[in-house]
């Protein structure tokens, strides 16, 4: 990412204190599906965070000291401001993201959902004890300035899941999109400017160097991050230099097990959109499929029928179902992935040929019962490569489901209800799905075990997580 001198005037600007923020550099954005820049975005410098932290902080008090209904009402009006500019939001999405033009209409349209259901939430007062005596209280109060680090894959609802809840319960943020992806972000901040005070919400974009700055900055009180786990790993360090809170959102492996007793054709077609949707670049996508060996044969026929329908190519082309892979790094790492099955010659079923040209295209592919030790299997495949595997029993696949250091989500698929439930409870992951698949929604909680994050999004739970606790506890007098 090669990093400019700005023009005189740019397109995109940041916002900080309520005002456009311009920077002295900038770095290309790249549409991935000609791997062209057509855009450019600004570079925040370490001066230009401590001024949006600085105006955050300020903004904070008078922001917590506002009724719960005015920051309700406020929510309200962002989901209003999404949809009267969904479609130029969703275009310009596409362009710099990849996805599939109606799917990025869906994304914006589901950042307003989120928004306009959190306008929805309250914390009331928890009360312990109320007697002639004493009153004890639990209420839950704002953390401060929130730092949100957002990736690339679901840019604008991703943004949504962290802005709704803190600034619904007092505290301001400083947001950090993800540099692949940092366009429609800065374009709401611009658009936001009007509907909240200044300072409440600042977007600053930057190159490798600003997340760092942020986990580490001492005037950030809690940082919410959704990436993987290795870079969540290295923002639990950094954060520790003032005991941030902290809420990691990281990797997923997903298994999802489908037993004998399911129609076929029917649950291959949910389980496909589960493990393809948004060219698998999605952290709750299945991606180790389990099939009993009793249909795997059917199963399989119908996930191969399905992937060669599928068709990938340039989101703002008309009837395409799959974009590119979003960025030059993580197609690399998708390539290695590929390579590393036919270095080992594990069966193909559909795709594994890359197509000529310029795009970041990578072709829907299923691989047949690779080995446990398969790299496609020991990490995360956050791309369009799949692998289906037979299994005999239900104690050998919840054994091979749970054989991850990952623990985000999985699923069941299974018509006997006792035994869906039965084997969801012994995985070992922060979400199950029975017989469904990737329903978020702002009143599930979605928060993963293992390697896979700490804390909670969504939810009571997830509004909890931007508050901290307070003990009220009064003595009454006569």
């Amino acid at each position: 990412m090669s990093n400019v001198k700005a023009p005189e005037a740019t397109a995109f600007h940041m916002t900080v204190n309520g005002r456009a923020l311009a920077a002295a550099t900038t770095h290309g954005v790249i549409n991935p599906a000609t791997e062209e820049v057509f855009a450019q975005a600004p570079i925040a410098t370490r001066e230009q965070l401590d001024e949006a932290v600085a105006a955050a902080r300020a903004a904070q008090p008078a922001w917590a000291a506002r009724p719960w209904a005015e920051r309700q009402a406020a929510l309200g009006a962002l989901a209003k401001l999404y949809m009267e500019n969904q479609e130029e939001l969703a275009r310009l999405l596409t362009r710099e993201q990849g996805r599939p033009l109606p799917k990025a209409r869906l994304e914006i349209a589901g950042a307003a959902y989120w928004y306009a259901e959190y306008a929805k939430m309250s914390i009331p007062p928890h009360v312990l004890q109320d007697t002639p005596t004493a009153l004890v209280e639990v209420h839950r109060v704002p953390i401060g300035v929130v730092g949100a680090i957002v990736p690339w894959n679901f840019p604008i609802v991703l943004a949504a899941w962290k802005i709704a809840p803190a600034l619904l319960t007092g505290n301001t943020m400083v947001l950090k999109p993800s540099p692949f992806t940092p366009l429609t972000t800065l374009r709401l901040g611009e658009l936001m400017r009007p509907l909240l005070p200044p300072g409440v919400l600042n977007i600053i974009n930057g190159d490798d160097d600003l997340g760092p700055w942020i986990t580490a900055h001492p005037g950030i009180d809690k940082v919410s991050f959704t990436g993987s786990t290795a870079t969540g790993r290295r923002v639990m360090q950094s954060a520790s230099v003032n005991l941030k809170r902290l809420t990691l959102e990281l990797g997923g492996n997903d298994a999802a097990i489908v037993m004998p007793d399911v129609d076929v054709e029917a649950v291959a077609k949910e389980v496909f959109v589960g493990a393809f949707n948004n060219s698998g670049q999605i952290c709750i996508a299945a991606k180790r499929i389990f099939v009993h060996e009793a249909i795997y044969d059917r199963f399989a026929a119908a996930f191969v029928a399905l992937a060669k329908a599928a068709r990938v190519g340039p989101g703002d082309q008309e009837e395409i179902d799959y974009g590119p892979i979003q960025n030059r790094p993580q197609y690399d790492r998708m390539v290695q992935m590929l390579d590393d099955c036919k270095r080992n010659g594990y069966k193909l079923l559909a795709g594994g040929e890359l197509p000529p040209g310029p795009g970041l295209f990578f072709p829907l592919t299923l691989v047949d019962n690779p080995p446990a030790d398969a790299l496609m299997l020991r990490e995360e495949p956050f791309g369009p490569l799949r692998a289906l595997m037979r299994f005999k029993d239900v104690d050998e696949v919840v054994a091979r489901a749970n054989a991850s250091e990952h623990g985000l989500a999985g699923s069941v698929w299974c018509k006997d209800e006792k035994l869906a439930l039965s084997i969801a409870a012994r995985l070992q992951t922060g979400t199950v799905w029975i017989n469904e698949i990737q329903t978020a929604s702002p009143h599930k909680p979605l928060g993963g075990h293992k390697q896979s994050g700490i804390g909670v999004e969504n939810g009571q739970e997830g509004l909890l997580e931007y508050t901290l606790p307070q003990t009220v506890s009064m003595k009454r007098v006569a």
